[in-house]
């Protein structure tokens, strides 16, 4: 599966209008070649480089396999949940100093959907059920 974004490409910088912010925009994602016996789709987008730890951006699910993109600024097609910033649905770079890194990923599970599902145990549980995984990877320094 390949995971891509019209705003940014891969190792790249995510643009300002998708930063926390600078306008806390959904940035375009799009994807191809998803497993056909993936019954459900999911998002996270992290940030390992966070001073208090792996910061969670993001965390959607029951995305339907037959989704193959999330145009800028939404809709969102499946169901989000509370990131780090105390927020349900996204919540974009604010690294509070120099240049963070941000990986976007997409997984192909073998549910339909994930049930009593939280930021504690998103991670844990798309682990347990993926059929595959697509990463895209952004960059973006405090300015």
């Amino acid at each position: 599966m390949e995971l891509r974004s019209n705003d940014f490409n891969d190792s790249e910088t995510i643009p300002d209008k998708c930063a926390y912010r600078k306008g806390n925009e959904i940035p375009h994602l799009a994807w191809d070649n998803v497993p056909a016996k993936a019954k459900s789709l999911a998002l996270l987008c992290h940030d390992p480089d966070a001073p208090a730890g792996d910061w969670i951006h993001w965390m959607v699910h029951s995305i339907d396999p037959d989704v193959t993109e999330i145009p800028s600024g939404g809709p969102v097609p499946g169901v989000e949940l509370e990131n780090d910033f105390g927020e349900v649905g996204w919540g974009g770079p604010a690294p509070p100093s120099g240049t963070h890194r941000y990986f976007f990923k997409l997984y192909a599970l073998d549910i339909p959907e994930l049930k009593f599902v939280a930021k504690d145990n998103f991670t844990e549980k798309c682990e347990n059920h993926k059929i595959e995984v697509g990463e895209l990877m952004g960059t973006y320094t405090k300015h």
